[in-house]
């Protein structure tokens, strides 16, 4: 049998898109590929369709880096509705509780945001995507199953907090991977006797990347139609973009030949650990690699963008 030929086109690089609330993650990363004509494209960690904001885009060889992205710090602008509990821990789900909320003061409110700053576990919601046995959590907890999760090390660098009604907050967080933001929403509210739940949810950051230079997907669509779907080129970040924090090592010629061959490297004055982004003597990326104990680069992941930009 024939084999089936990979449809689309060899577009490489990183779009970072604005996610409109009321979409999942998957839903807008099957727009932007159709747009892009792509032949292969993956997003970075997803939003729940209640968030908005940044949601990088990785096409062709960019989906080789997404797992970087996905391990990547975040951050979130988050509106709290306290004196409110419900089954998600958001605005989408049902209501379980309405409490009373006593009046407090920023002093107040500080005493509980200073405990769940730093290195803390966090234990999973039961609506999450996380797997017990094969099944999502959420899907047992729509069917008014709860089992135990084992709690999370995360790390929550950011933690500010303003009170901007009398049952409303508003939160700036930087976190680890893994942090669910719904979970310390509803810590707040617990800490500050009231119970609370998520009422909006923006990402502003992944990684190296901010909400500048956001795309949405009207403007995507509109210049598409006008200019065609190769346009849209132009909005695509370089794959090496998703590792700017990496120390950067330039190979010559012949380094950079055996290390495609799949061959561990020894490069004068390379770091003496850690992982690195690779270039040829020509400044192309190659790819990443990591120092090995005896001092060599060993390859992890090569790229190939020829033809795709």
């Amino acid at each position: 049998m024939a084999r089936r030929r990979s449809q689309g086109r060899p577009v490489n690089g990183i779009l970072l898109l604005d996610k409109p609330i009321g979409m999942t993650s998957n839903a807008a990363l099957q727009v932007v590929k159709r747009l892009y004509r792509a032949r292969k494209a993956g997003h970075t960690g997803s939003l729940d369709p209640l968030a908005s904001g940044l949601l990088p885009i990785c096409l062709g060889e960019a989906t080789k880096v997404s797992a970087y992205l996905l391990d990547a710090d975040k951050h979130y602008l988050v509106r709290v509705r306290l004196g409110v509990t419900t089954t998600t821990g958001d605005a989408d789900g049902e209501e379980l509780e309405t409490r009373d909320v006593e009046p407090f003061d920023a002093a107040r409110l500080e005493s509980v945001l200073v405990g769940l700053r730093g290195e803390i576990d966090q234990v999973p919601p039961m609506y999450s995507a996380l797997r017990h046995k094969g099944q999502r959590l959420y899907q047992l907890a729509r069917e008014g199953i709860e089992v135990e999760r084992a709690p999370r090390r995360i790390t929550i660098h950011t933690l500010d907090a303003r009170i901007i009604a009398a049952d409303e907050l508003e939160l700036d967080v930087h976190c680890s991977k893994g942090t669910y933001v719904r979970t310390l929403a509803e810590e707040i509210g617990a800490g500050l006797g009231c119970g609370a739940h998520v009422i909006a949810l923006r990402r502003t950051g992944v990684g190296p990347y901010s909400e500048d230079g956001l795309h949405t997907l009207d403007a995507l669509r509109d210049q598409a139609e006008e200019q065609g779907h190769e346009a849209l080129d132009e909005h695509l970040l370089p794959i090496v973009s998703a590792l700017a924090h990496w120390p950067q090592l330039r190979l010559s010629a012949d380094t950079a030949f055996y290390l495609r061959q799949g061959q561990a490297v020894m490069v004068p004055k390379a770091p003496t650990s850690g992982w690195l982004c690779l270039f040829g003597d020509n400044g192309t990326f190659i790819g990443v690699g990591q120092i090995q104990d005896d001092g060599r680069v060993a390859p992890r992941r090569l790229f190939d963008t020829a033809g795709g930009g």
